[in-house]
C-alpha cells in the first residue's frame, strides 16, 4: 500500500504560528496538485466543529482541511480536550466524548494509552493522501510531559517524521528559543528536527541573516524561511480571541457601511466561551463593528447583543448576574432591543435549566427571556442541521449537552425560537449562510432603529478562501519550498548533529 509523506510543524511556544504555517503549507501543496491532509494528534480548544460523519474535532483542523481542499474527518484530530475549568477537561476521542479527566489523571496514564490511536489515525491518513502536514502543540521541549507526549516529538518519533520548528520573532528571543528548544530534546528527537521557520518578522531581512547563519553554525540546521508579519492572518485556532480566521477582521478598520448607519454588535465574553467564531461572519460585513464586552455599560450603544456558546452554561449565567450584565440584558429585551443567544447563550435565555451533567448544579433559573426549558443529557448532541429561515437557506452545526424544550414563542428560529427581538438557537455557524445573515441583519437593524443595509455581495466562504490563499502565498513566497518538499517526500535528513545537553 502506498504511504504518503509527512511533516510535523512544531513551535517554540503556544501561538507561535503553527496552525497558520500548517494551513499555509496545506494550501501551497494543494495548489501544486498534491493530495494533502492536516493532522493534529491532540488539540486543546473550546472551538470545535462537527464533521459530516458527526464527529467533533478542533476548528483549526477543519479550517486546515478547507485550506487543503478536503473534507475534514475525525482522523485529522483524534484527541480533543475541551477545558471545563482550571484543572479538568472533557476528553473527546475520534469525535466522541469519553469522559472528564483532571490534568493529572490525563497525563498520568490516559494520554500514553492514546498514542496508538493517534499514530493509527496518522497512518490511515498517509494511505489516503500524498502528504500529511501535522501540527504540534505548545512546545516540543516540555520536558515534564515528554514521556506521555502524543502530539509533538512522541508522534514524530513514532512515525519518523521530519520536524520544522516555528518561532514568533515578534515576541523577541527567537534565536534563544530555537537553540533552547533543540538543546532540550533527546538525541533521538533532535535527529528529526530538520530546520526552523521565523514567523511575524518586521523589517529588513538582511539584518537578520547574520543571526540565522550563526544559528546554523550552533545547531547544524538551516532556517527554512522568514515569514513577514501580516495583518489579518490566522485561522480558527485554539482559544485566543485574536487568532480566529475572520476574527482578525475585528482588529482592522471596519469597511464603510453599505447603508447610512453602522451596526454595533456586543458579544458577552462569558467564561469558557466556545465557538466565538460564530460572530466572524458578522465582523466580515461592511459597516458591522464587533467587540467583546464584560461590563453592563458596554451594552448601552449596542444594536445587537450576542450571548455566545460556552462550555459552562450555569457558570456563565452566574457570571452575567454577578457583573450586572443579566439585568442589563433583561432591560434590553423589555425595550425590544435585539439579543441573540447561540448554543450555551440560548440555554441561558431559558426559563429554567436542569443540569446534573455539566455543572451538576441541579435546577437553576435562567434569564427567562424565552419560553424554553433546558435539561442537560449525558449524551452530547452532534449534528449538521440545514433548513430555511426568513426565506433563505441556512446550514449550521450543533455541539451541546443541553436539550431544549421550546414551549412557545412568536416564531420558530433554527430549531429554537424568537420572542420579540430576542432570538435563540443551538445552531453554530448559521451566520456563515450569506442570504440568511443578510435577512437576519435587516431584522436586527429594523428593531434597533438603524438605517443599516447589509452589503449584497459579501460571500463569507469566498473570504475564507482568500484567507487560505494568503496563507499559501506566505509559504510559497517566503519559505524554502524545495527543502520543505524534500523533507515531506524523503523524511528527516541523515546526520543532523546533536546539540548538548539534550533532555535531562
Amino acid at each position: 500500500m502506498t504511504r504518503g509523506g509527512g511533516l510535523l510543524v512544531a513551535g517554540t511556544t503556544s501561538d507561535a504560528g503553527k496552525s497558520v504555517v500548517t494551513a499555509g503549507i496545506c494550501r501551497w501543496l494543494a495548489r501544486r496538485g498534491v493530495r494533502v491532509a492536516p493532522f493534529k494528534g491532540q488539540n486543546m480548544s473550546l472551538n470545535s466543529f462537527v464533521t459530516r460523519e458527526g464527529a467533533e474535532i478542533g476548528r483549526a483542523q477543519a479550517m486546515q482541511a478547507q485550506a487543503a481542499g478536503v473534507e475534514p474527518t475525525a482522523l485529522m484530530n483524534p484527541v480533543l480536550l475541551k477545558p471545563g475549568g482550571d484543572r479538568s477537561s472533557q476528553v473527546i476521542v475520534l469525535g466522541k466524548a469519553v469522559g472528564e479527566l483532571s490534568a493529572r489523571g490525563y497525563h498520568g496514564g490516559r494520554q500514553a494509552d492514546l498514542l496508538a490511536t493517534v499514530t493509527d489515525c496518522l497512518e490511515q491518513l498517509r494511505t489516503q493522501y500524498d502528504a500529511v502536514i501535522c501540527e504540534g502543540a505548545g512546545s516540543p521541549a516540555e520536558i515534564n510531559l515528554r514521556r506521555t507526549d502524543i502530539v509533538n516529538m512522541g508522534v514524530a518519533r513514532a512515525a519518523h517524521l521530519p520536524v520544522v520548528v516555528v518561532g514568533d520573532i515578534d515576541r523577541g528571543g527567537v534565536f534563544a528559543s530555537f537553540f533552547g528548544t533543540t538543546a532540550l530534546l533527546a538525541p533521538q528527537d533532535q535527529a528529526l528536527v530538520a530546520g526552523y521557520l521565523v514567523n511575524k518578522f518586521r523589517g529588513d531581512v538582511s539584518l537578520l541573516r547574520p543571526g540565522l547563519d550563526m544559528l546554523r553554525g550552533l545547531t547544524g540546521r538551516p532556517t527554512l524561511g522568514v515569514l513577514p508579519y501580516a495583518h489579518g492572518l490566522g485561522i480558527d485556532e485554539e482559544d485566543g480571541l485574536r487568532v480566529s480566521m475572520r476574527g482578525t477582521v475585528r482588529e482592522s478598520v471596519v469597511a464603510p457601511p453599505h447603508g447610512e448607519d453602522l451596526l454595533r454588535v456586543a458579544v458577552a465574553a462569558v467564561p469558557l466561551m466556545s465557538n466565538f467564531t460564530d460572530v466572524d461572519a458578522l465582523a466580515a460585513e461592511p459597516g458591522v463593528v464587533v467587540r467583546f464586552v464584560d461590563r453592563p455599560e458596554e451594552l448601552a450603544d449596542a444594536d445587537l447583543v450576542v450571548l455566545p456558546g460556552t462550555r459552562g452554561t450555569v457558570r456563565a449565567l452566574e457570571w452575567l448576574r454577578e457583573r450586572g450584565l443579566a439585568d442589563a440584558i433583561a432591560r434590553r429585551a423589555a425595550e425590544g432591543r435585539p439579543l441573540l443567544g447561540i448554543c450555551g447563550g440560548f440555554q441561558m435565555l431559558a426559563e429554567r435549566i436542569e443540569d446534573d451533567v455539566e455543572s451538576r448544579a441541579g435546577s437553576v433559573p435562567g434569564l427567562g427571556l424565552l419560553p424554553v426549558r433546558v435539561r442537560f443529557a449525558a449524551a452530547k448532541t452532534l449534528a449538521r442541521p440545514a433548513g430555511t429561515a426568513y426565506g433563505e437557506p441556512v446550514e449550521g452545526y450543533e455541539i451541546h449537552h443541553g436539550v431544549a424544550e421550546v414551549r412557545g414563542g412568536d416564531e420558530e428560529f433554527l430549531d429554537g425560537c424568537r420572542v420579540g427581538a430576542v432570538w435563540g438557537t443551538h445552531w453554530h455557524g448559521s451566520l456563515e449562510s450569506d442570504g440568511f445573515r443578510r435577512a437576519f441583519l435587516r431584522r436586527v437593524a429594523a428593531a434597533a432603529g438603524r438605517r443599516f443595509v447589509p452589503a449584497p455581495d459579501t460571500v463569507f466562504a469566498a473570504l475564507r478562501e482568500e484567507q487560505a490563499d494568503r496563507l499559501g502565498d506566505l509559504i510559497e513566497e517566503h519559505a524554502d519550498t524545495a527543502t520543505l518538499l524534500r523533507l515531506i517526500e524523503q523524511g528527516p535528513p541523515p546526520g543532523l548533529p546533536f546539540v548538548p545537553p539534550g533532555a535531562p
